[in-house]
């Protein structure tokens, strides 16, 4: 009798067995419900991989390159994988204001952020999705920035990539924040989450302007893809999460512990969001001091 493909000679697993106190059999029955499980995580990693950077890329394209990489999986499998992980709706081929998305059918908005100069806070906020890894899943992770202190207002992480995961970062920017009626851009792209009546119901609810990048723009929002690059590089690689919990407790530390407080920006001369966003209050705050003297 053999072990499973890639898991050792039988003398290997017998010692396996023995170190875990667990029978041959239980060893069998354990790796046959984990092996597709693994298969397809590493599938929807490679899928990921291809189609985020790749917006334009249809579920055809990335079966083809999955192909090349030595990946078995015909293109139904990756139509259903990608739309699983809402892939599908970051394919677009044209701007056109004010219209519908084909692919998720919901109202797309100009982008109002491009060439901002920005003078003070809660002028533009820019929210993105991404995804992190987990031992056998994914969680998604939603974000929204101010733009101009880099400060994390808002975020959520869960499981699934439904509208509610960009409405609770959201919800959580505006109970920080309280932002004045009319005085707010809200930039993302033109994912289903942000386009959904229930997000864009929120916006109007609470004043706010909304933005969408440009087709093919994908890294249209420098703000945010400066933060997802700082968070992964310097928390999420290599971190190994098995749960969810463990995933949204070390994002909670990362963001509200260090990004937040204490890591700090060339860009905002070399302080930490939370001190630039002190310091700015301070010079507003003695200008009306000035102005009423």
């Amino acid at each position: 009798m053999t072990g499973p493909q890639g898991t050792g000679s039988d003398a290997s697993i017998e010692r396996l067995c023995r170190l875990a106190e667990v029978s041959r059999a239980s060893y069998y029955r354990h790796w046959q419900a984990s092996a597709p499980r693994v298969e397809e995580m590493g599938l929807k990693d490679a899928i990921q991989r291809l189609a985020l950077p790749q917006r334009r890329y249809g579920y055809r394209q990335i079966a083809a390159h999955l192909r090349r990489q030595g990946w078995q999986a015909n293109h139904k499998r990756v139509l259903r994988l990608m739309r699983e992980d809402n892939l599908l709706c970051l394919r677009t081929k044209t701007f056109v204001p004010a219209t519908t998305d084909s692919r998720h059918g919901w109202r797309v908005v100009p982008n109002l952020a491009r060439g901002m100069e920005l003078t003070g806070i809660d002028q533009l906020w820019v929210a993105d999705i991404t995804y992190v890894h987990l031992a056998e899943e994914f969680a998604y992770l939603a974000i929204i920035l101010d733009a101009f202190s880099r400060k994390v207002i808002g975020w959520a992480l869960d499981g699934h990539l439904r509208a509610e995961l960009a409405i609770k970062a959201l919800e959580m920017a505006i109970a920080a924040r309280r932002p004045a009626p009319a005085s707010l851009i809200h930039h993302s792209d033109r994912g289903s989450q942000y386009c959904s009546h229930g997000f864009q119901a929120l916006l109007s609810r609470y004043g706010m302007l909304a933005s969408m990048s440009g087709t093919g723009n994908c890294f249209d929002n420098a703000p945010m893809e400066s933060f997802w690059h700082s968070l992964k590089v310097e928390r999420v690689h290599g971190a190994g999460y098995e749960t969810r919990a463990q995933a949204k407790h070390d994002v909670f530390s990362y963001i509200e512990m260090f990004y937040n407080v204490e890591r700090r920006h060339s860009s905002l001369g070399y302080l930490s969001p939370r001190a630039f966003e002190k310091r700015y209050w301070s010079a507003q705050n003695e200008s009306v001091r000035s102005g009423t003297e």
